[in-house]
């Protein structure tokens, strides 16, 4: 698609590896450490959907269907680029932190996967549903590339439950609770909380309606659900409190990034 190699997408690939580099400042030691890690053998826990798992046909329509909102999210990247300088690093830095919230596995050992936060709900929270499918695709073909972490023909599918489905859940939500006068903490928790469970649903939806063969749709989804259930119950209690804090912090040191991205119409403090 033409307008991924365009200049907004560009810089918040630039600016998200300038994030993480900047974030953790390594010490020389460090490439030694990191060379001895690299060549010990250790066990491997696939994160997102792997390469492969999901027949060629559905890998492909999960990819193509999401380009449009690809394309959407450039399109307002550029816009608002224009309008403010400091939007394209605020956007690569959430890109960054999706990036490494995304990139801790807890092992799912009935159906040889892993749980893992998202950061999709903060995202949404901070920049639309919109821009959060465009910083996920970021996260997502970065941890492929260097991590293989996910698979580049799964990418499409994997944007969808964690930027497409988390990203408009947890904005959704947000947004309805402050609609009643829900306090921002409240708001945020349940953006974070039901965004992380969500993208899990969406995952277990995915391989069920490509894999479950003769058995019936719902018992193949009910299954995997119920697989993730141990580990996501959890996470997602815990990415809902890490939402809440975040957006909370950022509200009382920096109110205006709250105005300006997501909440014009909401008061400075919770």
């Amino acid at each position: 698609m033409p307008g991924f190699s365009g200049r907004g997408c560009g810089a918040v690939l630039r600016h998200c590896v300038q994030a993480c580099l900047q974030s953790a400042p390594l010490p020389p030691s460090a490439g030694l450490a990191a060379l001895v890690l690299l060549l010990l053998p250790h066990p491997a826990h696939a994160m997102h959907l792997a390469e492969g798992i999901l027949p060629f046909g559905w890998a492909a329509g999960w990819t193509l269907s999401v380009l449009p909102l690809l394309a959407l999210g450039v399109t307002r990247l550029r816009q608002r680029m224009a309008q403010s300088p400091l939007y394209s690093p605020f956007v690569a830095m959430l890109a960054a932190a999706v990036f490494v919230v995304s990139c801790m596995p807890v092992p799912v050992p009935i159906i040889g996967t892993c749980s893992h936060p998202c950061g999709t709900g903060l995202a949404a929270v901070l920049i639309g549903p919109v821009m959060t499918v465009l910083v996920t695709f970021v996260a997502l073909l970065l941890q492929a590339l260097f991590l293989a972490h996910g698979g580049l023909t799964t990418l499409g599918a994997d944007i969808w439950s964690m930027g497409v489905v988390g990203g408009f859940v947890g904005y959704a939500i947000f947004h309805a609770l402050r609609s009643v006068r829900a306090s921002l903490g409240v708001a945020a928790f349940a953006a974070g909380m039901l965004s992380d469970w969500a993208t899990y649903a969406m995952t277990s939806f995915e391989l069920a309606s490509a894999l479950h063969g003769a058995q019936p749709l719902g018992s193949t989804l009910g299954t995997l659900l119920l697989s993730f259930l141990p580990t996501q119950l959890p996470l997602g209690l815990l990415e809902g409190a890490f939402t809440a804090g975040a957006v909370v912090f950022i509200s009382r040191r920096r109110p205006a990034l709250l105005k300006f991205h997501a909440l014009p119409a909401a008061p400075a403090t919770p």
